[in-house]
């Protein structure tokens, strides 16, 4: 699958990220908790390597519990890294943030607040994070990625400047598994995707992971055998049938991949960490712009 999808605004959020990262003592990187590797930007993490980070892990109440956990803890291993799993709308779980980042910029004199940079992928609610974060709506929010454009600095508390830069995706996703995964959370606008082929990874992929819910959703009397007989199953109870008994794939994909991010399918996670053993690749990407 091939997914065509890099706004210019996003070349022009890259370098305000690189011009910003010398007068940075935090990098806060949002994370999808359903796919937190996949929610990753590589070439980003390539800049701000040196940097403290602290991963939060947005959406965690639409993740599984347990995988998540290995998430934070798989983060957690690694050097300068904080992770917290965190649900934007939800001030209870947005505590610790402050304090994480005072603790990963403790070199900072206390005479000046901890500058923290918030990035990450469109669509993982970063806009949503600022304006609870700052106590009121500062930042514009929506359903549809890419929706802000511009660097905002926001105060928090009297020792946090969080500094909001625009949603930033992938240049290019060379990783089937992880575009697939990208497209089914709905980090990628739709009409940028081809909808069925994702509706049939996803299929394929729920029924290897959660059977169960796929089950209970759709109430059906025994596991399909496969993506296609799924989406057949699917499209036969949620008016996905055309005359003559023809299957409409596409409605069929469209009503699992709404269930998916809507979480009527309960709490899923996309990969966990054993996922990506075979993924390191990815973290050899170069970015022509600033090698």
């Amino acid at each position: 699958m091939t997914i065509n999808w890099y706004p210019g605004h996003m070349h022009k959020a890259r370098r305000e990220i690189k011009n910003a990262l010398p007068e940075i003592d935090v990098v806060i990187e949002m994370l999808d908790a359903r796919l937190p590797f996949s929610s990753s930007n590589p070439v980003l993490g390539k800049l701000a390597q040196h940097k403290p980070t602290l991963k939060l892990l947005s959406k965690s109440d639409l993740a599984d519990p347990d995988i998540t956990a290995q998430w934070i803890a798989y983060f957690e291993q690694q050097a300068n890294t904080r992770a917290l799993p965190i649900v934007t709308t939800d001030n209870k779980t947005l505590i610790p943030i402050a304090r994480t980042c005072q603790q990963l910029g403790s070199q900072v004199r206390e005479s000046r607040s901890v500058r923290a940079l918030v990035m990450g992928i469109p669509n993982v609610g970063k806009s949503t994070l600022i304006n609870s974060l700052a106590g009121k709506k500062i930042a514009k929010v929506g359903n549809e990625p890419a929706v802000t454009r511009r660097q905002q600095k926001i105060q928090v508390g009297d020792r946090l400047q969080v500094i909001d830069t625009p949603g930033v995706l992938w240049p290019r996703i060379e990783n089937i598994e992880s575009s697939f995964r990208l497209a089914a959370s709905g980090a990628i606008r739709d009409t940028a995707m081809d909808y069925e082929a994702v509706g049939f990874w996803a299929a394929g992929s729920l029924l290897s992971r959660y059977p169960d819910a796929l089950v209970a959703r759709y109430k059906l009397k025994a596991l399909p055998e496969d993506a296609e007989a799924l989406l057949r199953e699917i499209a036969s109870r949620r008016g996905g049938l055309k005359t003559g008994g023809v299957v409409d794939f596409h409605r069929a994909a469209e009503v699992l991949l709404h269930d998916l991010r809507g979480g009527q399918l309960g709490r899923i996670s996309l990969e966990t960490p054993l996922d990506i053993t075979n993924d390191s690749e990815l973290d050899d990407i170069e970015d022509p712009e600033y090698s």
